[in-house]
């Protein structure tokens, strides 16, 4: 059985002849966002429903992908002996699996439906949680295991690109900077939340043990909401359908290797320090980490995570006004002075100087985050100047790729800073990398988007 409604057109827009159907399964036919009459009438109410449960399930598998950032610190603690190398790669294999998982992820929407993959990718995060929980308890566990379950908290980070690609067909053009920015400050938070989350639920009447594998066990039933939620009420479009000759073509288009590079130099750093953070503090300021709370301890270094997601719907809002690519430039300035300003700050061992200027560069990475992803779908128009559904299509592949690539950024920005610490005994030659590289970043971006005689300036991109 199938219901169809046809959708009222508000006064002063475009007619539309399309009609919404419903199919079982919550499967959605004649899904048509650009039509205004469509959109006022029927069409926002349902994308936003969706929003929401994206926003969740995506916000805990960011939670799930940044566990191992805050429970490595508290390993010592808890019985652990690991070299500073193996510390590292802790941190950072769940990132170098998130992003290689971000792929595939990414071209399941189409394969099985939105609602439909958001159900099974929320379910799939019971199993790095659980192996999380199971790893910890016992300080004998060898290293080995303990790497292989870390790796597995990178299905949470797979999550992102599943859901940006779901969301992209949900909204027009015109609102997408919004959504995809609102879509992955969600996620984003989900990194700070765990960070903050953690160390109370690890600590509070624990005496002086830890228990950690309650940094796992607490996120079982917040899991099983997102699935049933994402089940109850989210939708499938058969207009996401599965275009393997449009992204075979958006491979071949230079713009989506570009779109990735920036991408690292934004979202890859975001992810990068993020997981990295908690670590730095207890390296370079010991009695900093948290705030003692009776029994429970409140750490620190959620604040950067929360910082940076809150500024990615701003960049996204930023960027659908002024364009992405110039709001992008002023964030990549603004990463290279605030590295620039914690090289110059670290020899004063100055916490507040350290912590705001971390703080800084949050915000700035955040903000940067929103207005690349804003330049994805734009910068791919312009490009392919095709039909407005292949132009889509394209887009929302070339999402999950750059996406996938741009994460890569949260290996390498760990295992910089642990090769710059075993190597030097200091993170400063790390960071100098980091400032010539966001130098690199904004020049790119310049010359290709925003230079006189660009074919893109002029765009709005």
């Amino acid at each position: 059985m199938t219901e169809t409604v046809a959708p009222p057109v508000p006064s002063g827009t475009t007619d539309s002849n399309d009609i919404l159907t419903h199919r079982p399964g919550r499967w959605i036919d004649g899904w048509d966002p650009e039509n205004v009459g469509f959109w006022e009438s029927a069409g926002r109410l349902i994308a936003r429903r969706n929003l929401r449960w994206s926003i969740f399930t995506e916000f805990l598998g960011f939670v799930v992908w940044q566990l191992w950032s805050v429970v490595v610190v508290a390993l010592p603690l808890a019985g652990f002996e690991y070299s500073t190398s193996e510390i590292f790669w802790l941190i950072s294999i769940p990132s170098l699996v998130g992003a290689t998982m971000r792929l595939p992820y990414s071209f399941m929407v189409p394969k099985v439906g939105g609602r439909n993959w958001t159900v099974i990718s929320a379910l799939l995060l019971l199993i790095p949680s659980i192996g999380l929980a199971l790893a910890v308890g016992n300080p004998d566990t060898p290293f080995s295991t303990m790497l292989f379950v870390a790796a597995l908290a990178g299905l949470g980070g797979g999550n992102f690109a599943s859901s940006m690609s779901n969301i992209t067909y949900f909204y027009p053009q015109r609102e997408k900077g919004w959504a995809l920015g609102l879509n992955a400050a969600g996620g984003n938070l989900g990194a700070a939340v765990a960070q903050f989350v953690v160390p109370i639920v690890i600590t509070i009447g624990a005496g002086v043990t830890l228990n950690l594998p309650l940094a796992g066990w607490i996120w079982v039933p917040l899991i099983l909401v997102a699935a049933i939620g994402a089940w109850l009420r989210m939708d499938n479009l058969s207009a996401a359908k599965a275009d393997f000759a449009a992204s075979l073509a958006v491979v071949k288009e230079p713009q989506l290797w570009v779109l990735s590079f920036l991408y690292i130099g934004t979202f890859g750093s975001f992810i990068g320090f993020a997981s990295v953070f908690p670590k730095l503090l207890a390296d370079t300021f010991p009695d900093m980490l948290g705030i003692s709370v009776g029994s429970a301890t409140v750490g620190l270094a959620f604040l950067g995570a929360l910082f940076g997601s809150l500024a990615r719907p701003i960049g996204g809002r930023l960027a659908d006004r002024f364009g992405g690519a110039i709001v992008t430039v002023f964030a990549f300035v603004a990463m290279a002075t605030g590295i620039g300003l914690l090289i110059i700050t670290l020899p004063s061992g100055s916490f507040p100087l350290f912590l705001g200027t971390f703080l800084f560069l949050f915000i700035a990475a955040g903000v940067g985050n929103g207005s690349t992803y804003k330049m994805i779908p734009a910068v791919l128009a312009v490009a392919a100047r095709g039909d407005g559904m292949a132009v889509q299509r394209k887009a929302s592949a070339a999402l999950g790729i750059i996406s996938a690539i741009g994460a890569y950024g949260g290996f390498i920005v760990p295992q910089m800073l642990g090769l710059s610490k075993t190597g030097t005994g200091s993170y400063v030659t790390a960071f100098t990398g980091f400032a010539i590289a966001y130098a690199v970043f904004l020049t790119v971006t310049y010359v290709v988007y925003l230079r006189p005689g660009s074919r893109f300036r002029g765009h709005g991109i």
